[in-house]
């Protein structure tokens, strides 16, 4: 049997590149999830909020009724897409003192992919209502379709691809874990 040695990665509770036991990994990442919260709720709570004027403006009554359905879709969708990216802090709160920690990064993690979808289409349905009603329908949908790839290829693809590949790694031959 080998003697552990420390710091060379032999230890089973530690992470070997960063020197973290499981638990001090398990604090880091939900430390990381909330910092990224923060940034996505922001933009959500803009975004919402900016739908939720729409009504109220004078130019409201002019829309035609796709365009008016397309609204209300946008409005269940940013509700949607704040519900998600809040469920973390009620995840949190449920198993706070459970002893629980691995299972409220994971439960967040999951949350937030889910919501990155849910405000991907809602960006997007935000420049298809706009160009919409400003230009007209077909530059509409090439705008929104146009957005809509650009963020599932940054937030998705690019981030998948780059997590499998060898730029993914810190460094030469050690991978950064969770």
């Amino acid at each position: 049997m080998r003697e552990h040695v420390a710091g060379d990665g032999t230890d089973p509770e530690r992470t070997p590149d960063r020197h973290e036991t499981p638990v001090e990994r398990l604090d880091r990442n939900w430390n990381e999830i909330l910092q990224e919260l923060r940034v996505t709720q922001t933009g959500i709570q803009i975004l919402t909020g900016f739908l939720l004027t729409v009504p109220f403006q004078s130019r409201f009554a002019d829309l035609t009724h796709d365009q008016r359905m397309l609204y209300l879709v946008l409005v269940v969708l940013a509700a949607i897409t704040t519900g998600l990216m809040v469920a973390p802090v009620s995840l949190h709160r449920w198993l706070f003192r459970k002893h629980a920690k691995s299972t409220l990064v994971s439960g967040a993690d999951r949350f937030m992919r889910i919501g990155l979808v849910f405000l991907a289409l809602v960006v997007a349905g935000v420049v298809l209502l706009v160009f919409d009603v400003v230009v007209s329908r077909v530059p509409a949908l090439v705008a929104a379709g146009s957005i809509l790839l650009l963020l599932v290829g940054a937030w998705f693809a690019l981030p998948a691809l780059l997590a499998r590949g060898p730029r993914g790694r810190l460094t030469e031959g050690t991978r950064e874990r969770g």
